[in-house]
C-alpha cells in the first residue's frame, strides 16, 4: 500500500472522477455544460461546478467563464459550489474566482487508497456500537440531527439530498450508521454516534467516502477508523479497486495511516447571491 504513486493516482482521478456527470441525476437537478465546465443545479446545498480541466482558459476569457457562472446562479437565487484543485491551471484561478465574488471555504486532502487490503480488515468497535446500513428517511432524519449536534447548524438538506439520491439510484450510494442499541423490529432505536456513506462511480474503478463526523463524547474510539473498512468492503464486493476521500485535517491522518496517499488539494470556492 505504501508504493502507489501519487501522481498516476490524480491523474486517474482527473481523467475519471472530475467533470463526470451524474446519471441518473438526482430528482429536480439538472445538468449542462459551459465550455470545459459541467454545471449542476438544485442539488440539496445549492449549484456545483467541476472540470477535469480548463483547456488552457485564461485571462478574460477565464473571468468571462466565471461571471457567466455568478450570473447564472444569481438569477436563480442559488448558492454554487466551484470546485477547485489544488493542481489546477491557471496559478491566479482562486484570485480570479475571489474577485467574482466567490468565497474560499477550508481546504481539504484529496487522498486515495485501494480497496481490497482494508476491506480485508474487520471493523473494530466499541462496546455497545454496531453499523448498520440505511435507506429509510427516519433514519436519514437521525444522520442530519447527530450533525448538527456536531457543527452546530441546521442539516435537513442533508436527509433530503441523501433521499434524493437513493430514490434516483438505489445500488450507486450506501449510508451506514454507527449506532448505540437497537429499537423494536430491528431499526435504529439508539443514538446515531456516526456516520458516512460511498457513492459507487460506474465505470471508473472508484468509489467515492463520504460524511464520517463522529459526536465528541465517541471520538477517539476507533468508530471513523470502522466505517471507512466497513464501506471498504462494500466497495471491493462491488469491483470497486480505489476509495477516493476529499479529508479534512482531523481525518487525513488516519487515512493515511490506513494506506491513503495525498494526491491533491480541494479548495470550495462559492458564490451565494443570497448573503
Amino acid at each position: 500500500m505504501t508504493d502507489l504513486d501519487p501522481v498516476a493516482l490524480r491523474v486517474a482521478y482527473d481523467t475519471k472522477v472530475r467533470a463526470r456527470e451524474p446519471d441518473p441525476v438526482p430528482p429536480g437537478a439538472t445538468t449542462d455544460r459551459d465550455g470545459p465546465l459541467l454545471r449542476i443545479s438544485g442539488l440539496d446545498r445549492g449549484g456545483f461546478l467541476t472540470y477535469r480541466d480548463l483547456g488552457g482558459l485564461d485571462g478574460p476569457d477565464l473571468d468571462g467563464l466565471i461571471r457567466r457562472q455568478r450570473e447564472f446562479f444569481a438569477a436563480r437565487g442559488e448558492a454554487v459550489e466551484w470546485k477547485l484543485h489544488g493542481h489546477d491551471e491557471p496559478a491566479d484561478l482562486g484570485d480570479r474566482l475571489r474577485a467574482a465574488g466567490f468565497l474560499p471555504e477550508p481546504e481539504e486532502t484529496v487522498v486515495i487508497g485501494p480497496a481490497a487490503p482494508l476491506a480485508a480488515t474487520m471493523p473494530v468497535l466499541p462496546e455497545g456500537i454496531r453499523l448498520r446500513e440505511v435507506t429509510h428517511r427516519v433514519d436519514l432524519e437521525r444522520i442530519a440531527r447527530m450533525e448538527e449536534r456536531v457543527w452546530g447548524d441546521s442539516r435537513g438538506w442533508l436527509a433530503d439530498g441523501l433521499e434524493r439520491e437513493l430514490a434516483a439510484d438505489p445500488d450507486g450510494l450506501s449510508v451506514v450508521v454507527a449506532e448505540t442499541g437497537v429499537g423494536a423490529g430491528g431499526a435504529g432505536g439508539g443514538e446515531v454516534v456516526s456516520a458516512g456513506w460511498v457513492r459507487y462511480v460506474p465505470g471508473t474503478g472508484f468509489a467515492t467516502l463520504w460524511g464520517g463526523s463522529t459526536l465528541p463524547a465517541w471520538r477517539r474510539q476507533g468508530i471513523y477508523k470502522a466505517l471507512v473498512t466497513h464501506r471498504a468492503r462494500l466497495a471491493d464486493a462491488r469491483g470497486f479497486v480505489y476509495l477516493q476521500v476529499d479529508a479534512s485535517d482531523d481525518s487525513r491522518p488516519v487515512l493515511q495511516r490506513l494506506g491513503f496517499v495525498a494526491v491533491t488539494t480541494t479548495t470550495p470556492y462559492v458564490f451565494d447571491p443570497n448573503r
